[in-house]
Parts: structure tokens; sequence; C-alpha cells
């Protein structure tokens, strides 16, 4: 019994450690300074530093209440690590469609306070994002029902038909969706 509890400490001291080695190699900017940490990795597809990108992500999952979505981070993360491997920022254009209860996320500081009584800590976030060309696009269908008007988003989120009619409008405009 004493063997197994000793085994177990040095197992979990050992995964701690390891865990804070990893997350020790995720570095912030260059570009977006506050958000959207990377790692370097050495690349078996190499990235051709020419390309120029054309992006749409998709989100329908509200964060958790009071904490950066992720999911719009990752947004973040993909100017920084491509800007870090050389890629021109004028080479980045992403667009963030965003339906479903997630259009919380997008709402005026008072607004967000008032509902959660909570700091929307998706604003700084936002603000960087469209300060770096990021189109971000919230669904009017989604919006409708949830009661959000134009008016009670952030300043520079635009409101699209829907969610299917932004998505569709950014591929005939030759973006891709990316999957995560």
């Amino acid at each position: 019994m004493l063997t197994s509890i000793r085994f177990s400490t040095i197992i979990f001291t050992l995964f701690c450690a390891i865990s804070a080695v990893g997350a020790d190699t995720f570095t912030a900017g260059p570009v977006i300074k506050s958000y959207g940490k990377h790692a370097q990795v050495q690349q078996d597809l190499k990235l051709d530093k020419s390309n120029v990108f054309n992006v749409a992500f998709d989100l329908g999952a509200q964060g958790n209440v009071g904490k950066v979505n992720g999911r719009i981070e990752t947004l973040a993360r993909f100017i920084n690590m491509h800007v870090a491997n050389g890629v021109p920022l004028e080479n980045i254009n992403l667009a963030l469609v965003v339906h479903g209860k997630a259009g919380f996320d997008l709402l005026k500081a008072p607004l967000y306070q008032h509902k959660y009584q909570q700091e929307n800590a998706n604003v700084a976030l936002v603000q960087a994002l469209l300060k770096n060309q990021v189109k971000i696009y919230i669904c009017g269908q989604s919006a409708a029902y949830h009661g959000i008007t134009n008016d009670m988003v952030l300043p520079g989120v635009e409101m699209a038909l829907s969610a299917m009619t932004a998505h569709a409008t950014l591929q005939n405009q030759g973006y891709t969706l990316n999957p995560f």
C-alpha cells in the first residue's frame, strides 16, 4: 500500500513538472500581446510565408461567464503564430461568424455586466482583433431570437442576415472555413 502511494506521488509530480514545462513553451505576441499564446514547433508541413490566408471561423458556443471565450482567442493565436513564423500581417484576413448564445460574448460591457453581474472579459480581445482587420459578424437570426440588436454589440461587430449567409458570402470571397 505504501509503495503504491509513493508511486502515485512520483507520477503526479512528474506529470506536474511536464505540464509546467509545456506551459512555458507558449509565448505571447508578436501582434496581439495579451492573447493568442502559441508555441514554436518543428514543422514537417512547411509554411509558405507568401501565402495569403483568408479564413473564416465559426462560433456558436458561449464562453464561461466572465471569462475570455477561448474560441474567440483562437483568432489571436492564428495571427500571432503566423506572423511569428514570417507571414506578413497583411496576408492574414480572418473573419469570425458568431451565432447562438455566443452572441452574448459580443455585448457591450454595460449590457453584459447587467445581464451577468460580471465583466465581459471578451471586450479587449474583440477590440484587438478588430484593430487587426478581423471581421466579426453576428448572426441576425440568432441575435433576433436572443433579443440582441445592432446597438447592443461592441463597436465594429457587424450584423449579418444569418450565420449561414455570412459563411456563404465569405466563401464567395475566397475564405475557407477553419474547423477549429
